[in-house]
């Protein structure tokens, strides 16, 4: 018999679909917040029995050396195929099948990895579903103050959970919302901040929503020093900081209107900084004083 799971995060909902025996040995404690009883579903996933995927072709393959993931696109009968691995330099674990539009999936995966493929693949569909709905699953930390959630963005290994750890150690009444993969929606002319079931290393799994204050670019330099970014610095910072396949245009266009639309509406910064205490209170001082 099968079972169904059901989560909203962001406003979207979206269901783990597996027989009960696979259901129950999932552990997905990162989704308890997100649970759903209601709502329409914009994607759906399967775990499935295992399927062939010899006449794929490849749309895109990560770099072992990347120290990520592996995540490996392929095109296959007119859909997609996704191969997953917990590393970069691990042979396929997982292999997700989906439709064009990216609505359903069937996953299959060695037990061993079940909980990892599950999670990846509802990331993954939730990243390219919604990127034409005004939503973007962004690569950042985020902190909140005030009631305004402000997100750093930087490439992996630079300092963004440094950074908001600093924050949350020295800048009074702040808290984690996300430490990895917010969501960002563009919503009745605002720009709103979400945490999600997926927080990379940090286990921080807040279904809380925020308006942004502003979005900070952090990079290590000899001293702390910020400044405000132009509209095409912003909208590239924010670019680089998004998942979704451009070359898909569908989710290439989502993107590109929705970024230019929140880089209109909030502040984009450029954060020289040293990881010390100092860089956290001279962001805080600026990007908060700059918003009303």
């Amino acid at each position: 018999m099968k079972a169904r799971r059901t989560y909203r995060v962001a406003g979207h909902t979206f269901s783990l679909v597996a027989d009960e025996e696979r259901m129950s040995r999932l552990k997905l404690g990162n989704y308890s917040p997100f649970i759903a009883t209601d709502g329409e579903d914009i994607f759906c996933v399967e775990l499935v029995d295992p399927f062939e995927t010899s006449g794929k072709e490849a749309i895109y393959l990560s770099s072992p050396e990347s120290g990520e993931q592996r995540i490996d696109l392929y095109s296959i009968d007119g859909g997609y195929l996704f191969g997953m691995a917990p590393e970069g330099n691990m042979p396929v674990t997982a292999w997700m099948k989906c439709d064009p539009g990216f609505t359903h999936g069937e996953l299959m995966t060695q037990d061993k990895f079940r909980s990892f493929a599950v999670n990846n693949a509802m990331m993954l569909m939730y990243a390219f579903r919604t990127a034409s709905l005004g939503t973007l699953e962004m690569h950042a930390s985020v902190t909140v103050k005030d009631g305004k959630g402000y997100l750093f963005l930087a490439k992996s290994g630079t300092g963004k959970s440094t950074h908001s750890r600093m924050w949350l150690e020295n800048i009074p009444g702040t808290h984690l919302l996300n430490d990895d993969n917010p969501v960002v929606r563009f919503i009745d002319g605002k720009t709103i901040v979400y945490g999600t079931p997926w927080s990379g290393k940090t286990p921080c799994y807040r279904n809380e929503e925020y308006p942004v204050g502003a979005m900070v670019r952090i990079n290590r330099a000899s001293r702390n020093s910020i400044s405000r970014m132009s509209l095409p610095e912003a909208f590239a910072s924010v670019s680089s900081s998004s998942s979704g396949l451009r070359a898909i245009k569908g989710i290439g266009d989502g993107l590109f209107e929705t970024i230019s639309r929140i880089v209109q509406d909030i502040p984009c910064y450029l954060l020289d900084c040293l990881p010390n205490k100092e860089a956290a209170e001279v962001c805080c001082s600026e990007v908060t004083g700059s918003n009303g």
